[in-house]
């Protein structure tokens, strides 16, 4: 069979039958002994020879073979009365409660028997999850008459974890373990079925063990520790518990012993064989080592991140790696890995020896071991392994011939595969070629800091060396470097230019920038310009005069390229200057030239280089990394000649600024003082809905933030970029920003805990230095000082309040955003693009007709879009390629009539374009309508040729560029966009905030935002934190503020105390006395009869004189009832509706809107004068109930798209619509995690890998289910290529003879 693979098609669970264990068994064990006196195993004991062999001297009694090459048997103990396995007593019980106390049938009528089988039958065939059809035939069951023998039935309950209780006429009876077992026995086969147990592989009573399995030595090896002595693992310290009790208990039963002897020592062995299999059991002390240690037996080994699913078969520890800590080489390509010698020397590559490099090969022999490059083994054709030594070198060149296996040193070029941790997107794993260097680190390139999120402060990284041609060729052309430039999460580049790149390119470009010839061709030989196939020979001769850093820069340049775009440096002025800039923001790159402008992160920073961008895109990556490699060669060479220099002078500003900002920060206390002292004297008017309290601290945070803000603009206006280099870091993106210097400048500002002032520490007060309840802004965390003239002892002490709350937050944070993305990873890790362009699970079941909508790959897409056409219309226009064209003339809503969508349609065939969608008729796919492009690219394209003034020509120009960036955009067949997805919503997380803030607009409402919110949207919470409603207004009534506020007023909570003037309790008269206001009932838009009639209704003793005094008696004479009468009284709601707490109105540019806290969108959709189909609410179960499961998809997409632009991150749509179809596939909206899509995936060991693996277990083992290997990590943990991407590609052989 050699040379032939062997695939596993799937795994099939079941049961063993006692009868099974006992076929299995090699020896029956029956002495809780291990070794003798002289450390040899004991016959028929745990150890004894026939289980199997560790140590390599000896032989196995029962298949010849020596420690190392035996896999181990079992053997088995004869259990002396029947215990119940743990992990199945609550199946048991729900069984025994669904079965006929007398006849053993199940409590169903042979109609719904029939229904059912057929049900469960049904769903095997499609691979589908019987967890559902069980718990709704379990609750069916549940009959007090059985229908078959028509008797009556008794209660049923279970005492966790095995204990079985039956209530016989009101007397609480215990089933032993023997009582089951026999009332298992009595089901039929067809019965089981229904119950969900399968009678071809389980049956029943199996379920109760009568003879227990002993897993082999190799299972359980004893170590000898220094001392000598041996020590036992676990499992065997268990099975001597369980081998003695049941040795007691067969000696007593034979000697007779007491009926409460025999049922104690019956429940010991059941407790002990309930700890072997599961140490931690609810209800069950565990089991106990000598130490206290709880003992690790068969459940806790398979679960958890370090069970056997985890940590040995979905991951596992490999050879051929390496680790150390990395520190930065910019002299060498991105594209590269520095590795020093020492572990080059240490891990190896396979070699084939051939006649063709047989001269090589003796040169690594020759060199040995330890001079590099050398060779360390060497594998002859028989497979056996030979060491290389100074010794048998000799021997080793002699017969060396083809066919040998030379394990050489690493050298330059090798691929390996480079990672840091954690792993959260596909750029933390990539591959490098090696570069051979001295010293103890890897080297890296800085341009790859971004994707590894990897800096020089102690990380470390690991690297694989790949072992097989395969996996190198593989690495070679998907996973390299240069082919991760570009991020799939936003479709623009995460390798780019950080720090001193981006501030050398500035000073190298920026205006006035100019170099002798001299020092420019030094520039030139230093980036490696010369003899470059890039660079045209004819821009590198002498031209005897000084060279501009504008024209160094433009060597780099394709020379076709035509960009224009706004530098980082730009301060977005009202009207553009465009070319005349005064800071040369406006960079204009023609023809390969750089015109104007100067280069800064915005030209070829990570995250946002367009420059970078554009040669990834039309010139390919190659390309890409040869402009990164060289430009910023460049930026440093052009650094070294200009010089950086920063110091604290940097943040030095004159005295009138100094001045300025402290008369604004006292005008800001001053502020703070009057706000206290209208609050303290009753004259502060609330905010809507906010409390006195919430209304003063808003305002003073307001006032405190703004004087922050505006000290930190007067020191802006000193600080420029003229001889700063601290401030040309910040300008150009290269480090900080101008927060930062502003903070060391002038003012730190307010400190904040929980989103607030700092109002905690002691007793009515922050600290001892203030007086009891001072609310101005020194004594609630306000930093007056600047960084650099140095903080006082006391905001010192607030400056750490808030810096450790930074850190609690990221601990927390890391930990919740990591469990996030493990879920999504698990729900989504089988999607994948086929052939025909679906995107399907590993079923087979259809999650997306096209991915994204429009088969574009976010990776390779423009930013999001197949291409961008205003881009591409500017950047051909470039050198007056449409003189007529003014680009300040721009016709904004030009209606598209017919005739120029016909137009455009017409100019799409011409160029032979296929734009029709996708045809269904009948609900199924016609497979001939591929897409070629999308429908509304059509709009796009004509939108484009009225609003930009095209010509014929430039619509041509215009749709075969468009053909090209979608034809290079379209996602592959096999593309994992399941994982990538997951990956790309997952790794933001740990940069996102944790707490609730106020909503966008409206400070009175508090809104879940940031990581809990997008938690929230992927567990699909049934109650959310804080449910709320934007609601909107029909063209009529959006600008009535009448019916606005009366429908606030309608809709809003309103309760008794809203609308009283007084209130009171008499204790001696023993009432309650209220007063209500007529002006707030006026205000509020209130009916004061209908506030009577609910008063009148509610408190039928209710006295009430001139329609305004009320006067309520408790109904009995204490003073604890009548405290609890005026507390139900002032909370009595007289308006509003259900669900809905308070209610906000405001008005922006065009109209009113209305904000709520709580959310019921059914009642209010049903108001008049709202706008249905603006008006949503954050509840997507309340969506999906109210308006149905696509418009609960569609809110999906909108609640964790605003969640992640408001964190400022930008992830492309298409990841999130997948994460969205997935949950939403099913017509209803389904969690992501074990209640939800994963615990619900047809693969059982899929299940069992993620999580509750011993639940999985054991229910696959009793429905007899079957696992076909379809997915991603079933085919892991088997060891088997996985079926995605390059591996869902398949080679067919055939037969020359056919």
């Amino acid at each position: 069979m050699k040379g032939f693979i062997k695939k596993i098609k799937q795994i099939n669970f079941g049961l063993m039958s006692p009868e099974d264990i006992r076929e299995m068994s090699v020896v029956k064990i029956e002495t809780p002994d291990t070794y003798d006196e002289d450390g040899y195993p004991i016959e028929n004991g745990l150890m004894d020879p026939h289980l199997g062999v560790i140590d390599p001297s000896l032989k196995c009694r029962s298949c010849g073979y020596r420690g190392g090459e035996c896999q181990g048997h079992f053997g088995s103990i004869e259990l002396a009365r029947p215990v119940i396995h743990v992990g199945f007593g609550d199946i048991i019980h729900k069984i025994l409660r669904s079965t006929c106390n007398e006849c053993g049938r199940v409590l169903l009528t042979d109609d719904e028997i029939f229904k059912y089988t057929e049900k469960i039958k049904d769903a095997q065939n499609h691979h589908e999850n019987l967890t559902k059809i069980l718990k709704e035939i379990y609750n069916e069951a549940r009959r007090d008459v059985c229908p078959h023998c028509e008797a009556a039935q008794d209660d049923i309950t279970i005492d966790k974890p095995v204990s079985i209780v039956q209530k016989m006429e009101g007397e609480d009876y215990k089933l032993t373990a023997s009582e089951v077992r026999e009332r298992l026995e009595r089901i039929s086969d067809e019965d089981a079925f229904v119950l969900g147990v399968n009678p071809e592989v389980a049956r029943p009573e199996w379920l109760v063990l009568t003879v227990l399995p002993v897993p082999p030595v190799t299972v359980r090896p004893s170590i000898t520790l220094d001392t000598g002595e041996r020590s036992e693992d676990d499992l065997t310290h268990k099975l001597v518990d369980i081998l003695r009790i049941n040795q007691r208990l067969i000696e007593n039963m034979e000697a007779g012993a007491p009926q409460l002897i025999v049922e104690d020592l019956w429940e010991l062995l059941q407790y002990h064989v309930t700890t072997y299999f599961d140490n931690e059991a609810s209800g069950v002390p565990p089991a106990r080592h000598r130490s206290g240690r709880p003992l690790k037996t068969l459940a806790q080994r398979l679960k958890g991140k370090e069970g056997r699913f985890r940590s040995n078969l979905s991951g596992k520890r490999v050879n051929f790696s390496a680790r150390t800590v990395i520190s930065p080489d910019p002299n060498i390509s991105i594209n590269e890995v520095g590795v020093p010698e020492m572990i080059a020397k240490e891990v190896t590559v396979p070699a084939y020896v051939n006649d063709w490099n047989m001269d090589e090969m003796r040169t690594y022999i020759e060199n040995g071991p330890n001079v590099h490059p050398g060779a360390n083994y060497v594998i002859r054709t028989d497979g056996r392994k030979i060491r290389v030594y100074d010794e048998t070198k000799d021997m080793i060149l002699e017969k060396l011939e083809p066919g040998y296996i030379i394990e050489r040193h690493l050298k330059d070029g090798d691929m390996v595969l480079f990672n840091r941790q954690p792993s959260l997107h596909r750029m933390s794993m990539m591959a490098h070629e090696v570069r051979v260097l001295p010293y103890k680190t890897f080297r890296l390139n800085l341009c790859v800091c971004p994707p590894y999120n990897a800096d020089f402060d102690g990380d470390e990284m690991n690297m694989h060396v790949f072992q097989t041609d395969e996996s190198r060729a593989e690495a070679k052309s998907l996973m390299r470097v240069q082919e991760h430039i570009l991020s799939p999460r936003f479709g623009g580049p995460i390798i780019g230019a950080i720090h001193d790149h981006i501030s050398g390119a500035y000073l190298l470009t920026k205006p006035g920038s100019e170099f002798s010839e001299e020092q420019a061709l030094q520039i030139i030989r230093k980036s490696h310009l010369f003899n470059n196939e890039n660079v045209d020979p004819k821009h590198l001769k002498r031209k005897h005069e000084n060279w501009t850093g504008k024209e160094l820069f433009s060597l780099l340049l394709p020379d076709d390229l035509n960009l224009v775009y706004k530098a980082e440096i730009c301060q977005k002025c009202d009207v553009c200057k465009e070319e005349a800039c005064d800071i040369d923001a406006y960079v204009v790159i023609e023809d390969g030239e750089l015109k104007h402008g100067v280069i800064d992160e915005k030209a070829y920073g990570s995250f946002s280089g367009r420059i970078l961008d554009k040669i990834v895109k039309e010139y390919g990556p190659a390309r890409a990394r040869e402009f990164l490699d060289r430009s910023t060669d460049l930026a440093i060479c052009g650094i070294m000649k200009t010089g950086i220099t920063t110091s604290t002078n940097d943040e030095e500003i004159p005295e009138e600024a100094q001045e300025r900002i402290n008369e604004h920060l006292r005008e800001s206390e001053n502020k703070v003082d009057k706000l206290v002292e209208a609050y303290e004297n009753d004259y502060l008017e609330a905010l809507p809905g906010r409390s006195l309290e919430e209304t003063l601290e808003m305002k003073i945070m307001q006032v405190l933030g703004e004087a922050r803000d505006v000290s930190g603009q007067i020191a802006e206006n000193y600080l420029t970029m003229e001889h700063n280099h601290s401030v040309v870091m910040a300008r150009t993106g290269a480090r900080a920003s101008m927060l930062n210097l502003t903070q060391i400048t002038s003012c730190v500002g307010q400190q904040s805990v929980r989103g607030g002032r700092i109002h905690r520490g002691y007793i009515d007060r922050t600290l001892p230095h203030f007086r009891k309840n001072e609310l101005g802004a020194k004594a609630k965390g306000f930093v007056h000082s600047s960084y650099k003239k140095g903080l006082d002892p006391i905001e010192f002490f607030f400056h750490a309040m808030g810096g450790r709350e930074g850190l609690v937050d990221t601990a927390i944070r890391t930990a919740q955003s990591g469990y996030m993305q493990r879920r999504l990873v698990n729900a989504l890790q089988d999607l994948q693009v086929k052939p025909s362009g679906l995107v399907t699970d590993n079923q087979g079941m259809v999650i997306q007709l096209m991915f994204g909508e429009d088969g574009v790959d976010p990776a390779k897409s423009d930013f999001g879009k197949a291409a961008d056409l205003n881009k591409i219309i500017d950047e051909n226009r470039l050198g007056d390629a449409n003189p007529n064209y003014d680009s300040s003339v721009e016709q904004k809503g030009v209606t598209m009539d017919d005739a120029i969508i016909k137009k455009v349609e017409d100019a799409l065939l011409k160029a032979e374009i296929n734009f029709d969608a996708r045809i269904v008729e009948n609900g199924i796919i016609d497979p001939s309508s591929r897409v070629k492009f999308p429908e509304k690219y059509v709009d796009d394209l004509a939108s484009a040729y009225v609003n930009r003034h095209l010509s014929d020509d430039e619509l041509d120009m215009l749709i075969g560029e468009l053909k090209t960036a979608y034809e290079r955009a379209h996602v592959e067949a096999g593309e994992a966009v399941g994982t990538v997805a997951a990956q790309s919503v997952g790794e933001p997380g740990t940069q996102m905030t944790m707490r609730t803030f106020h909503y966008a607009g409206v400070m009175e409402l508090n809104v879940t935002l940031g990581l809990p919110r997008l938690i929230e949207i992927v567990d699909a919470r049934k109650k959310i934190a804080t449910p709320t409603m934007d609601i909107y207004f029909t063209e009529e009534k959006r600008h009535d503020e009448e019916f606005v506020k009366t429908l606030a007023n309608k809709i809003g909570k309103s309760t008794v105390n809203d609308v009283l003037s007084d209130f009171s309790l008499n204790y001696a008269d023993m009432k309650v006395e209220a007063v209500l206001d007529e002006r707030k009932i006026e205000d509020k838009r209130l009916d004061l009869d209908e506030i009577l009639a609910k008063i009148q209704k509610n408190f039928k003793k209710a006295d009430i004189k001139d329609n305004l005094k009320i006067i309520v008696e408790p109904p009995k004479r204490e003073i604890r009832e009548l405290r609890l009468l005026a507390d139900k009284f002032r909370d009595l709601q007289i308006s509003g509706i259900k669900d809905i707490g308070k209610v906000i109105i405001r008005k922006d540019e065009r109209e009113w809107i209305m904000h709520t806290e709580g959310s019921n969108l059914k009642d209010i959709l049903s108001m008049e004068g709202i706008d249905t189909y603006r008006t949503t609410t954050n509840d997507i179960h309340e969506i999906e109930t109210v308006l149905g499961i696509e418009a609960a998809r569609q809110s999906i997409i909108n609640e964790a798209r605003n969640t992640l632009e408001n964190q400022g991150l930008s992830v492309d749509v298409r990841h999130i619509m997948l994460v969205a179809d997935i949950m939403t596939s099913e017509g209803e909206v389904k969690s992501i995690g074990r209640h939800g899509i994963s615990g619900e995936k047809s693969s059982v060991l899929a299940r069992a890998a993620f999580e509750e693996t011993g639940k999985h277990l054991l229910r696959a083992s009793i429905r007899g289910e079957v696992d076909d290997l379809t997915g991603i990590i079933e085919n892991i943990i088997i060891g088997q290529p996985i079926p995605l991407g390059t591996g869902s590609i398949g080679v067919k052989m055939a037969n020359k003879n056919e």
